[in-house]
């Protein structure tokens, strides 16, 4: 399955109030595994970056000058994301964005996102798996122990790198995203270490052995079971041991 983490910055809060992105991260997984491939790109607006917003994300109006606008990306930003399932923390935010960049880029042959791909909103997962708990992503990275030190301002693609971590703890699976350590090595590394472990404690294990009194204790007291009749069971597993 192929599925791509997606994250946007925008100039503000509502594009229905004419606001626009500025940034789209994405990384994309294929059966739960990082490929490698990701599509970043900082976006011109045409417009300000409102201060609430920048104050999030850190990107102004200066640093967004000479970036590319939304129709110079958006076939390349299609072809990365078509088919896949989009993993998205709040996805009708990111994906009212998107739809409405493409509404302006006037590409009637796309129409909606989920004619393209499907939605995975982790926000709404979350919330059905930790209900009345925060859920945002500062708080999941917690609850998940992913490190987000490194997080200083929210960004597209560092935010979708974190993502990645969070919905795979979250959902189940890997606890890892590296790229070249395959799952047939990491159960193959499991088991050495687990017999290295067993190998230890056999060899640094003590071996104590009976000191003469104690086997004469031992052995008046087998004499004194078998006073009462019948054979003691443990005469029978000695001999068993020494004659085998």
């Amino acid at each position: 399955m192929r599925q791509v983490i997606l994250d946007t910055e925008t100039t503000g809060l509502s594009a229905e109030q004419g606001h626009r992105i500025i940034e789209i991260g994405c990384i994309e997984l294929q059966h739960r595994r990082l490929t490698g491939r990701t599509f970043h790109v900082y976006l011109q607006p045409d417009r300000a970056v409102d201060e609430g917003a920048m104050r999030v994300h850190g990107i102004t109006d200066q640093f967004l000058i000479g970036k590319p606008r939304f129709k110079e990306v958006a076939e390349e930003f299609k072809c990365f994301i078509d088919g896949a399932e989009l993993i998205i923390h709040n996805a009708p935010f990111d994906v009212g964005f998107i739809e409405n960049e493409f509404l302006l880029y006037k590409d009637k042959s796309w129409q909606t996102l989920t004619n393209h791909c499907q939605i995975f909103d982790t926000l709404t997962f979350a919330r059905q798996k930790h209900p009345g708990q925060r859920n945002n992503l500062d708080a999941l990275c917690k609850r998940y122990n992913v490190d987000n030190q490194h997080r200083e301002k929210h960004g597209a693609l560092l935010d979708a790198e974190i993502l990645a971590e969070v919905y795979l703890a979250m959902t189940g699976g890997q606890d890892t995203l590296s790229l070249d350590e395959a799952p047939v090595s990491i159960a193959l590394d499991k088991i050495n270490r687990q017999e290295t472990i067993a190998t230890n404690v056999i060899i640094n294990t003590p071996f104590l052995t009976a000191t003469a009194e104690e086997l004469a204790a031992h052995e008046a007291f087998l004499n004194k079971l078998e006073s009462k009749g019948g054979k003691s069971i443990w005469r029978e597993v000695t001999e068993e041991v020494f004659t085998s």
